[in-house]
């Protein structure tokens, strides 16, 4: 099927084909079908849904609305952290940040301080040190350079980032 062969003023027809089909994106064409279909939508509808977040989520809303949709994905386990993509910059990150972040922040959805000075601080991962500090230059037998490690280096790694 064309996308010439798809009325803009009309739902998606029912003879679309299966995600067996389908080469590529076979999840993303199921998702988006299974919402035009259930939401109604049709063609111009759908692309106008999709348009903004190219078959992401998106929302909008007052800053309450906004902060209750972050907060019901979250509770429902369907997401750990968001994209924030404002149709203008920098105002509407501005208006996100002043209007729903303190929101989120009396719900304890978004933190008031951070714990460290680093990201790595922030995600509580140890330092493992730099491992270029403990390399030196030599020359081989056959004249050709290389560098050895000095000292070892711990190889341990976090069992999780909190």
């Amino acid at each position: 099927m064309k996308p010439a062969d798809l009325p803009l003023d009309r739902q998606l027809p029912a003879d679309l084909p299966d995600e067996d089909e389908i080469e590529g994106a076979k999840s993303r064409y199921t998702l988006i079908v299974t919402l035009a279909r259930r939401e109604k939508l049709t063609v111009r509808e759908l692309i106008g849904r999709l348009g903004g977040g190219r078959g992401h989520r998106t929302f909008s809303g007052t800053p309450e609305q906004v902060a209750d949709a972050i907060q019901d994905w979250f509770d429902a386990g369907a997401a750990d952290g968001f994209n924030i993509m404002p149709a203008v910059l920098p105002s509407g990150l501005e208006a996100f940040a002043d209007q729903v972040v303190p929101i989120l922040q009396q719900r304890g959805l978004f933190r008031t301080e951070y714990t460290g000075t680093t990201l790595r601080d922030h995600y509580g991962v140890v330092a493992r040190g730099n491992g270029l500090r403990n390399l030196s230059l030599h020359r081989d037998f056959a004249g050709a350079d290389q560098l050895t490690r000095t000292t070892s280096l711990p190889t341990a790694r976090p069992s999780s980032i909190t």
